[in-house]
């Protein structure tokens, strides 16, 4: 008998090498199987999760499955057993019980990633860690107004770095925005997609900086969407100033879907 527990946490990725296992590498997955491997007294227990984020990419809310051996923890108790075993850069923020049949990816309606550019003249000490840095002109404008030719659905192979497993790469943009933040001087870049290939953020974050730089032209991606060659955009933003925000399981609120008139 097992009982699937759903958790929602959050992580500093810089002392990660990423969310999936992998040996002799310090590990979030590896991380949480370690604590459910003693709450167990040595059976492992598998840990799912939303997305498989990056060595130095951190999450707001990354969401995990898990199926748990022996008698029902009640869910508040399981996130205080958990958070009294975690490391200091990670917490879990909230657990529930869910059916067998809930899937942590394939339940997923869409994903929300969060990236940060700081635009300082020089690299702050303080925020290497979580933001990416780029302290050369950028016009807003152009990044915001190139940003809706992503909305919809499309074949994003451009975008996708060599090293993913997935095949398919059609998926539907719901949301893109852009905005300055002039309180830290960064710019806040926000996707929301059905699925994100692997590093397609951080080359569509790379890519938006070139639009607002100057160096490509405001109107390029449905030019780069049509080709589907990577080799047409070659920047990759930072993995640092990368956060998997929020993962939707219901369907998303009008105020997320910037495609609901297409």
């Amino acid at each position: 008998m097992t009982t699937r527990y759903k958790m929602t946490m959050a992580y500093d990725g810089h002392l990660f090498h990423g969310f999936q296992m992998q040996p002799n590498q310090r590990t979030v997955q590896g991380t949480v199987e370690e604590a459910l491997s003693k709450m167990t007294k040595g059976k492992r227990v598998i840990v799912e999760g939303s997305g498989r984020t990056d060595a130095g990419v951190h999450a707001i809310g990354q969401v995990i499955h898990f199926d748990y051996p022996g008698k029902q923890i009640p869910a508040e108790k399981m996130i205080l057993a958990l958070n009294s075993m975690m490391p200091l850069d990670i917490v879990f923020k909230d657990c529930e019980i869910v059916e067998e049949d809930f899937h942590v990816r394939y339940s997923a309606k869409g994903k929300w990633y969060r990236y940060r550019v700081s635009q300082d003249r020089f690299v702050d000490p303080f925020r290497r860690f979580y933001t990416g840095h780029f302290p050369y002109p950028l016009d807003i404008n152009k990044m915001q107004k190139a940003a809706q030719d992503l909305i919809g659905t499309h074949d994003f192979t451009s975008f996708a770095a060599s090293g993913g497993q997935i095949v398919n790469k059609v998926r539907t943009m719901y949301y893109v925005n852009v905005q300055e933040d002039k309180e830290n001087n960064e710019i806040i870049f926000d996707f929301i997609c059905s699925g994100f290939l692997y590093n397609m953020v951080r080359i569509l974050v790379g890519t938006l900086l070139e639009i607002g730089n100057g160096k490509r032209p405001v109107d390029d991606f449905p030019r780069v969407i049509k080709a589907k060659n990577r080799e047409e955009v070659r920047e990759t933003a930072q993995a640092n100033g990368l956060y998997l925000y929020h993962v939707f399981y219901e369907e998303l609120p009008n105020k997320y879907r910037q495609d609901r008139d297409l």
